[in-house]
């Protein structure tokens, strides 16, 4: 049986692991900033393409940050 297009979908690399980032600054605000929605929110892994390693180290950046007021919880428009 063949898969229809719809189901095949591409395989996101990490960006981090591109890189060969091994610690995530948290005042690093503009880096973190792309991984945010427009609300604030921290995007999920499926959306971001980032493995479990970063995606944690990214949680705790931002979260860091946001504690230090680098950035804010809610962004308004």
């Amino acid at each position: 049986m063949a898969k229809d297009l719809k189901d095949v979908k591409k395989k996101k690399n990490c960006t981090f692991c591109n890189d060969k980032i091994d610690t995530l600054d948290f005042k690093d605000v503009s880096k973190i900033k792309r991984y945010l929605s427009e609300s604030g929110k921290i995007l999920p892994r499926r959306i971001t393409g980032t493995c479990a390693k970063h995606q944690r180290m990214l949680s705790n950046a931002v979260k860091k940050a946001r504690e230090a007021s680098l950035l804010g919880y809610v962004f308004e428009n």
